[in-house]
């Protein structure tokens, strides 16, 4: 990074956060907390990471939240509640955490309302799509057959994966014709596609992995985990850069 890059103000970018209990010392609680990787990877990629914890959500908050931020990533996690695409929880589904599912519900309706630049990351692009009107496969095993999908235990599989030649995520990742590998951890995806997402990547056998927000500076959302892959950061450099015109942009209007 150059003097000027370096001088130049930072976006800020806020990422969800998990709530779980946790230890520490002697204590053992409900507390918030999200793996390093992910703000790690903001930070390389030039921006000012910021945590959002679940919390109380509203319209209100969430536009009192994001009128602070530049960009926004809607990290992975725990499934989204089925009751929220109107079906009945499959026995492999996790327990509902409706104080999530409502935080970043409110959080990316009000992105998408002001075209916000923000990144959906694996439970992130499961949330877009159900926040837009679509739906999940709650366990893939039952649809594709196998569970390579999520081999378990931490452990990230490699699957491969076909971008669409005009998508702006091919644009990110310098997608060329071969299949691009990368790094999943899911046992849900995406069904019925929610209104105004435009699927821009498929693994082999059809599962959808990457959907964009039509209309939209920088609505991009993918399956798999770009945070795991350190040698990678475009993803995350390409939401840095449409958070920091957007910030430009904004001044700029403020400043009129």
């Amino acid at each position: 990074m150059n003097d000027s890059e370096l001088s130049r103000p930072r976006p800020v970018i806020g990422l969800t956060t998990y709530l779980e209990q946790s230890q520490t010392g002697v204590w053992d609680v409900p507390a918030a907390f999200l793996p390093q990787v992910y703000f790690d990877s903001v930070t390389r990629a030039g921006g000012i990471a910021v945590l959002l914890p679940p919390q109380p959500a509203s319209p209100a908050i969430a536009a009192g939240v994001l009128d602070r931020l530049d960009g926004l990533i809607i990290t992975g996690g725990k499934d989204v509640d089925p009751a929220r695409y109107g079906q009945s929880s499959h026995a492999a589904t996790d327990e509902p955490r409706p104080d999530r599912d409502d935080w970043e519900h409110e959080l990316l309706l009000e992105a998408i309302a002001r075209e916000l630049p923000f990144l959906g990351i694996c439970r992130g692009a499961q949330m877009l799509n159900v926040v837009l009107g679509g739906t999940l496969h709650q366990h893939l095993p039952d649809v594709v057959g196998h569970g390579g999908y999520q081999a378990g235990g931490g452990v990230f599989n490699a699957v491969e994966v076909e971008l669409h030649p005009q998508s702006q995520l091919h644009g990110l990742l310098d997608g060329g014709t071969a299949p691009l590998a990368v790094p999943v951890y899911h046992h849900q995806s995406i069904d019925r596609v929610g209104e105004r997402l435009v699927v821009t990547a498929r693994s082999l056998e059809g599962v959808v992995q990457a959907v964009e927000l039509d209309g939209v500076p920088f609505g991009v959302a993918v399956q798999w985990h770009p945070e795991q892959d350190d040698a990678d950061i475009r993803l995350f450099a390409g939401l840095v850069d449409a958070a920091a015109q957007y910030r430009a942009d904004r001044q700029r209007e403020e400043r009129s």
